[in-house]
């Protein structure tokens, strides 16, 4: 039983840092707001490396019926998952705004810090960098504007 314990901690501390890392490209720290898409693209992660690792470490656990329960709740979180990433069906108008924040500051972190030499290209950048700051300025007035 111990073992379980562990591997399940294991995975739920995995889980939990895979959220946190897809954060770690934004350009800015207050560009992070928490996406419900991002939670269950970790929760499809963990989901699919509880899979992988007990299979790949299945004679450390001795429970049969245990690992196949946990193969059968990690198909189910991962399918439930990947619904909800696809269909969007949690999603309303704050919840779509706190993910797309997140994603358009990719695009200025990446626009920003590339090393461009074409001049055309580098316009290009430029006209996203533009953009995306404007359209995340203002998704966080309309955030501020829906959450009074």
């Amino acid at each position: 039983m111990k073992k379980y314990l562990k591997f399940f901690l294991m995975i739920t501390v995995s889980t939990i840092l895979m959220f946190f890392m897809m954060y770690f490209n934004l350009y800015a720290f207050s560009h992070f707001f928490f996406s419900q898409t991002r939670a269950f693209m970790a929760l499809m992660m963990g989901a699919a490396m509880a899979i992988v690792m007990l299979l790949f470490m299945w004679k450390m656990y001795p429970s049969k019926k245990g690992n196949l329960a946990i193969l059968a709740v990690s198909l189910l979180v991962f399918a439930g998952s990947l619904f909800m990433v696809r269909s969007q069906t949690a999603v309303d108008d704050v919840a779509w705004m706190k993910a797309m924040i997140p994603h358009h500051s990719i695009a200025v972190l990446t626009s920003k810090r590339a090393n461009l030499s074409d001049p055309e290209v580098k316009k290009l950048a430029q006209e996203i960098i533009d953009a995306q700051e404007r359209e995340i300025e203002e998704m966080k007035e309309l955030i501020d504007r829906l959450e009074e």
